[in-house]
């Protein structure tokens, strides 16, 4: 028998959130390892909220929506905040009840500040490892090191000379603009919408444009994030950044092994390893490599290169996935908490997959 279609709607429902949710839907798996991370940093969090004053927006609700964002490639907060008022998914995972209304999207703005004053984003990051070594899945002896280019949210013709006024408005349609024939360089020209951005490019046959430099260590074992940074573009960001990072790995197993691409085969960057405990297993040029047969010669060096690889798949998530191919962030402290929050949660998504195996 046809059923009939109900015009008016029922007046009163009694419905259950956590009923509506499949019981097997991956987000449940995330948020069983997100929630214990979020309660084990309530104290950094009570020291970053004043004990006077109107109660805000739970730190934890914004700190998952933001995970939300990267999980689902959700291009804007405010697209966000649109999902957050019917979508039924979102809401449970973010922990807003169903007559609960979503926050504005300003709320975003007024506490980045704060989380980024706290370094939250390297303690959810920091926790997510410790998740992994419970579960054995952290390796302490293989890690890889690379860099990628993040293009910065600012336009080529924002670009002036340093000594030009920075307050002169920008015409808005482009049409007094030409910088053809005009030599510009980081020394001579910067950006006036995003000043800590540079002028770079990843190699000789690509086009060049403002851009962040981001580094990360993975463990060779399961590709988990183990650091990462980001830093303003120049010729030698890689190999110093790659340096730093090992050099604040502790805990290490002894003479560890790094891997890392042709790039990365210059003396200072073998040099400066070797000095911070790590073996270096570097692809080697064909001419004037830095290092030689007693560390290519070992069947391990032929693993690392292989291995090595895996740091790819972070930075294709993070510029697909995670929607940072090009930033929505300004300034390098910014753009750093985004990467190091979004490299916390391609470790969830790998651990959600590894715990359940």
């Amino acid at each position: 028998m046809r059923g009939d279609e109900r015009v008016q709607g029922t007046m009163f429902a009694t419905v259950v959130l956590e009923d509506r949710i499949p019981a097997d839907h991956p987000l449940r798996a995330i948020r069983r390892l997100v929630d214990p991370i979020l309660h084990e940093l309530s104290p950094q969090f009570e020291a970053l909220y004043s004990q006077t004053g109107r109660p805000s927006i739970p730190p934890e609700q914004l700190l998952r929506a933001l995970l939300l964002q990267l999980l689902y490639t959700i291009r804007s907060e405010r697209q966000l905040i649109e999902q957050l008022e019917y979508n039924l998914l979102y809401r449970w995972f973010v922990g807003l009840d169903l007559e609960e209304a979503a926050w504005h999207a300003t709320t975003f703005t007024k506490n980045r500040q704060r989380l980024l004053d706290g370094d939250i984003a390297a303690h959810v990051l920091a926790r997510t490892l410790a998740t992994a070594e419970r579960g054995r899945l952290l390796s302490r002896e293989h890690f890889s090191v690379d860099g990628t280019l993040l293009e910065a949210w600012a336009s080529q013709k924002s670009v002036r000379p340093k000594g030009d006024d920075p307050d002169r408005p920008v015409d808005p349609g482009n049409t007094g603009v030409s910088f053809h024939g005009e030599r510009r360089t980081n020394a001579t020209h910067q950006s006036v919408t995003d000043p800590e951005a540079r002028i770079a490019r990843k190699s000789a046959n690509t086009a060049s444009l403002l851009a962040y430099q981001a580094s990360a260590v993975v463990d060779n074992r399961h590709g988990l994030v183990v650091s990462t940074v980001v830093r303003s573009p120049h010729g030698r960001a890689e190999v110093e950044d790659a340096l730093c990072l090992l050099q604040g790995l502790t805990g290490m197993a002894p003479q560890p092994t790094v891997g890392a691409d042709k790039g990365y085969d210059t003396k200072d960057f073998v040099t400066g390893a070797r000095a911070a405990g790590f073996t270096p297993h570097v692809a080697a040029k064909s001419r004037g490599s830095a290092i030689d047969g007693r560390t290519t010669r070992h069947a391990g060096y032929a693993i690392s290169q292989r291995a090595r690889k895996k740091i790819e798949e972070v930075f294709g998530w993070l510029k697909t996935v995670a929607g940072l191919r090009k930033l929505r962030h300004r300034g390098t402290a910014r753009v750093d908490w985004i990467v190091t929050l979004a490299c916390a949660a391609y470790n969830l998504v790998r651990l959600r997959g590894l715990l359940a195996a």
